[in-house]
């Protein structure tokens, strides 16, 4: 689970068309969770997520507005 960011935090965070919706910040926040582990695999290295979880490192991207959400 996660604890920080907020959930509801986050939620507002994932775009207008989609804010509020914990559907929509699960699927983004997994596919990006993916992509971190796939691109920590093929480089071989762990810098990419400065020793956080992929999972973490996915929110707080979403937190911090790194993430646009393109669903369609």
């Amino acid at each position: 689970m996660i604890n920080e960011p907020p959930i509801d935090v986050l939620t507002d965070n994932i775009g207008d068309k989609y804010k509020g919706s914990k559907y929509v910040l699960c699927v983004v926040a997994a596919k990006r969770a993916r992509q971190l582990i796939d691109i920590t695999r093929s480089q071989n290295s762990t810098a990419i997520l400065e020793d956080k979880k992929p999972l973490t490192a996915a929110a707080n991207e979403i937190l911090n507005g790194k993430i646009t959400t393109v669903i369609g």
